[in-house]
């Protein structure tokens, strides 16, 4: 008995379910060899019933496989599909492609867009140059509206000022701003970014330098570097940083020792000059806090966005003040670089009139008034002062969010009036 060869050799044989969009759905079998744009055409047959006159017909279909929504690749067999017996497949006619418009639809689109089209300037001052002048001293209320995050700065290093002076009236104020500094120091040294001090001590650099170096620089670990470079033959290189070399500052010259008690008028001026030097004293360790603590809260640039706006061509000074004026969001310091500058990093550092009323209305509020003779209050300030992302700490904070908030409702309400 004579068999042919292709016989023996023949794939297993599946039953699958087909269907049509139509609704019309039967079972075809198919070898495992079988390649799938045999099986498209074997369906396709099975729909019109005969012969495929049409070659387009073909290849205007496609099988899909229904249960995991994927077209099946027409030069793959049915093994290499992974299709199994009694999966369901789905034979679709293929969208035709979109036709390109004709020139008279794309002109008649234009015109509608043209007509669509709002007026300029122009348009509407040669429409309106004939109508009467009406109701000229009618002032526009939207200019008077003042952004809060602008008078915020403001607010704040007014503020800043009254609240030195009425601590500084507090007999424990030295003591209390110490504990401040103190903090802030244990913040410092929590906050050295441990990565970056690894990179530059396997270069070689002193741990102690490097974590010099890294403050200084704000963690980056670039400029860093490039300033232990320069300060290699410096012999102050390894002098640390103030506030880093004592927990706290010089302590405050002691009082002179009380002379005897005497009603001569000798006795009585040394005593107003032993208190006067005792103040004069108090007065120049809490300036001499005061300065560490901005210091310490100095702005810190974001160090990408330097490099970025650096490599536009911008001077690092240049960008970096871009970047305190706009938070250090570095988009908005590009177009600050490339537009007219305004504000100026110097308006920054100005307050506001302490005679308007809305300063006023600030200081007679008694929630702020007690928030004032709180040093962390002013520590608060100083941050936002220098780092404006950081407000929404703040004002989470359970001391100072209520004197944030007492500030914004007080602004919000003068600013509607």
């Amino acid at each position: 008995m004579f068999v042919q060869e292709e016989k023996i050799f023949v794939g297993k044989v599946l039953k699958v379910h087909v269907c049509t969009m139509e609704g019309t759905e039967w079972l075809e079998e198919v070898t495992e060899d079988t390649t799938i744009e045999k099986l498209k055409e074997k369906c396709l047959k099975h729909c019109v019933h005969g012969s495929l006159e049409d070659p387009k017909t073909l290849t205007h279909h496609k099988l899909i496989h229904a249960a995991t929504e994927r077209i099946l690749t027409e030069s793959k067999t049915v093994a290499e599909e992974n299709l199994k017996d009694k999966d369901c497949l789905l034979l679709i006619k293929k969208r035709p492609p979109q036709a390109p418009p004709k020139m008279t639809d794309i002109s008649s689109e234009e015109k509608k867009k043209q007509e669509s089209k709002a007026p300029d300037k122009d348009a509407i001052l040669k429409a309106t140059a004939n109508l009467t002048t009406r109701n000229t001293d009618r002032t526009v209320t939207q200019h008077s509206i003042r952004d809060f995050q602008t008078e915020l700065r403001k607010i704040l290093v007014s503020l800043i000022e009254v609240a030195q002076k009425l601590l500084a009236m507090n007999p424990d104020a030295v003591e209390l701003f110490k504990k401040a500094n103190a903090m802030l120091d244990e913040d410092e040294e929590d906050g050295v970014d441990e990565a970056a001090l690894q990179q530059l001590t396997e270069m070689g650099f002193p741990e102690s330098r490097a974590v010099k170096a890294l403050r200084l620089n704000h963690m980056s670990v670039t400029q860093a570097m490039e300033w232990l470079i320069e300060h290699v033959d410096d012999p102050m290189v390894d002098t640390p940083l103030p506030g880093q070399d004592s927990p706290g500052v010089p302590a405050a010259a002691a009082p002179a020792p009380a002379p005897a008690p005497s009603a001569s008028a000798s006795g009585a001026r040394a005593r107003l000059s032993s208190q006067a030097s005792l103040e004069e004293a108090k007065q120049d360790e809490l300036t001499e806090i005061f300065k560490r603590i901005r210091r310490k809260r100095e702005f810190r640039p974001d160090s990408q966005a330097v490099l970025a706006l650096m490599e536009m061509g911008f001077d690092e000074k240049e960008v970096i003040d871009a970047l305190r004026v706009n938070n250090n969001q570095q988009g908005a310091a590009c177009e600050w670089l490339l537009g007219d500058r305004k504000p100026t990093p110097e308006d920054l550092d100005k307050g506001i009139d302490t005679s308007s009323p809305l300063f006023q209305a600030i200081l007679e509020n008694p929630v702020v008034q007690l928030g004032l003779t709180n040093p962390k209050t002013l520590l608060a300030f100083e941050d936002m002062l220098e780092n404006p992302l950081n407000s929404t700490q703040w004002m989470n904070d359970p001391e100072t969010g209520p004197v944030m908030l007492q500030i914004s409702r007080i602004f919000q309400t003068l600013n509607r009036t």
